[in-house]
């Protein structure tokens, strides 16, 4: 039977899921070795953040297993943990919510699928696209069912000294895109670590009242929880504005448990798609949830030990890439302000994001090409085909070992090419002086 477009759209094969497929075939062969996985996206195993959810995990399958696991439970979430959250961001922040505003879903990334389908697509009006300020995370380009159903907005690319970059939202092209339906961000941002500001806030949220739009922000790695960034920009409440979050980073992402809040008549319509689709989240990640939020535990887990945890983690890749990188290449790392990877830009004509993953591949290293970030890798002359991301959670070692190979690789690619070059110099020399070289006579008459 043949797929529907919604069909065709939902199984095309996308890069990162290549890419994980890949390493998948390669662990499955024996023979095949050690790998250098710098393209993970899962969060690190600290100690620390295991052993709280073991513990609360436990406990809510001691004292709530029956209540959670044996009988379903509302579309919205439980009433427990819908509490909960409302009394902790009554406390962080001062927003005066009640269960009306809050949506429980399976994981912040269903959240987003269930905004794109309900806020953007096809209307009565025309088809009015999920807005992307590119590069962003990956996933969000599985998000709209319709082939015309996703824009980036190409980000601006700013130079900075010691060989680093740093993207900006360009404001004066998402004002003039005519008709958006939603707006989606993440911050901080997969891959590249940008994290937006009150400016930036600003100014997405005037695009939304002018044009009766959404603002979707992705909180996956940022405030409350995990708080992986330098800066901390704290979420802001606005009628335009669904804030999503996500405890995946802060270390339980099989579980896949995220909240959304927003507007009533925003989340009423999530909690139906919902309701209609798998009738709720997974109860008893909800009651572990819970208690991580009542006792506290989480905020202290988020502060105290991951927050500094990857800080140290990035501080630490970012001097082994300008120890380890060749000079003689132009290469500049994002000047991110939080995440758990790397993102580098290779500013040279011959480079070529997917030649450098084969090339890693074969010497058992993973990588993540750039073009996986961007809805026209082509962009700005190819930018998004000269970058890759590389994860900052792998053990140290590991991290260590995999930069080292992508230095020695980048290496023999520039000397590879700069032979190629002089031999064309020298060809295109030889030519010239063959042609321009006057003929000598014979001096017969």
């Amino acid at each position: 039977m043949a797929l529907s477009f919604c069909g065709t759209k939902m199984t095309k094969m996308s890069g990162l899921r290549s890419i994980m497929e890949d390493v998948a075939a390669a662990k499955a062969d024996g023979s095949a070795g050690r790998w250098l996985n710098l393209g993970i996206g899962n969060p690190a195993l600290i100690p620390e953040a295991v052993a709280m959810w073991r513990r609360l995990a436990e406990e809510a399958l001691a004292d709530s297993f029956e209540a959670a696991s044996c009988q379903y439970g509302p579309s919205r979430g439980t009433a427990r943990l819908v509490s909960a959250i409302i009394a902790y961001f009554g406390k962080a922040y001062g927003w005066d919510l009640t269960e009306q505003n809050v949506v429980v879903g399976p994981g912040s990334q269903m959240l987003c699928f269930i905004a794109a389908a309900l806020f953007a697509g096809q209307g009565a009006t025309g088809t009015r696209p999920v807005v992307l300020s590119v590069p962003d995370y990956a996933g969000y380009q599985g998000l709209c069912m319709s082939a015309d159903g996703l824009a980036g907005i190409t980000s601006r690319v700013n130079l900075l000294n010691n060989r680093r970059f740093l993207y900006s939202i360009d404001h004066e092209a998402l004002r003039s895109y005519p008709d958006i339906g939603l707006m989606l961000l993440s911050s901080p941002c997969n891959p590249t670590g940008r994290c937006v500001d009150a400016t930036d806030l600003s100014a997405l949220i005037d695009v939304a009242e002018r044009q009766d739009s959404l603002v979707l922000i992705d909180n996956a790695y940022g405030e409350p929880f995990p708080r992986v960034a330098e800066v901390l920009v704290p979420p802001v409440w606005h009628e335009n504005v669904i804030n999503c979050f996500s405890v995946s980073k802060a270390g339980l992402p099989g579980d896949r448990i995220g909240f959304a809040i927003g507007a009533s008549r925003h989340i009423d319509a999530m909690v139906s798609f919902i309701a209609n689709s798998s009738l709720h989240a997974p109860q008893l990640p909800q009651m572990v949830l819970t208690r991580a939020l009542e006792t506290g535990c989480l905020d202290d887990l988020a502060r105290s030990v991951i927050r500094p945890y990857y800080l140290a983690r990035r501080e630490s890749a970012e001097k082994m890439l300008h120890e380890s990188l060749p000079d003689s290449v132009d290469w500049r790392l994002h000047a991110g302000q939080g995440g758990m990877f790397c993102w580098l830009w290779v500013n040279e004509p011959w480079f070529a994001d997917t030649e450098l993953y084969q090339l890693l591949k074969r010497k058992r290293v993973v990588i993540v090409p750039g073009r996986s970030f961007f809805t026209d890798p082509m962009c700005l002359g190819g930018h998004g085909t000269r970058c890759f991301r590389i994860s900052v959670t792998p053990d140290e070692s590991v991290l260590r070992e995999g930069v080292q190979h992508i230095a020695e690789t980048l290496d023999e690619l520039h000397r590879e090419r700069s032979r190629v070059v002089d031999l064309c110099q020298y060809a295109n020399h030889l030519v010239k002086e063959k042609t321009c070289t006057p003929t000598r006579g014979t001096g017969r008459r």
